[in-house]
């Protein structure tokens, strides 16, 4: 199963984010999460997520700005984690400002995407984003979930 966890405090972006990757069946499940704290109670398996039997991400989406806890901090948290650090990391998120771009490429980021005002950009974007981390990058070994059993046509 392709699991992808997106964190963003906007339900617009949100609503936008999932209708791109649903439109391009990029993804089985994607789970949202509203703040930086639901992001780690899920990949901790802690607070609300406690008792779920919650798969490891394939990709995990960050918004930069959310409250509680940001984006760099979940992404601090889960560079630093052994258990964590292997999980391709996407900041997606409207911050142009170079300090947010540099902290988050420093504390591991794998990909930096400002969110476009257009509609039709922001689909494409989000599109793109899927292809790459859904379908072309391959993750390292063992961390691609057990129930994975879809397989790309050959070419």
């Amino acid at each position: 199963m392709k699991r992808i966890l997106l964190a963003d405090d906007s339900p617009q972006d949100t609503e936008l984010t999932l209708t791109a990757l649903e439109e391009f069946h990029l993804a089985n499940e994607v789970m949202t999460v509203r703040d930086g704290v639901e992001a780690l109670d899920y990949l901790y398996h802690q607070g609300e997520f406690a008792n779920s039997n919650a798969e490891t991400p394939l990709v995990v989406i960050l918004d930069l700005k959310m409250p509680r806890i940001d984006g760099l901090e979940v992404l601090r948290r889960m560079k630093h984690d052994p258990g964590l650090s292997a999980i391709p990391v996407v900041m997606l998120t409207s911050s142009r400002e170079d300090c947010d771009l540099v902290e988050s490429y420093r504390l591991g980021v794998n990909a930096y995407v400002v969110k476009p005002v257009d509609f039709q950009q922001f689909i494409d974007a989000v599109r793109q984003l899927g292809v790459f981390w859904a379908i072309v990058n391959e993750p390292p070994p063992g961390s691609r979930p057990k129930s994975d059993t879809q397989h790309l046509p050959k070419r």
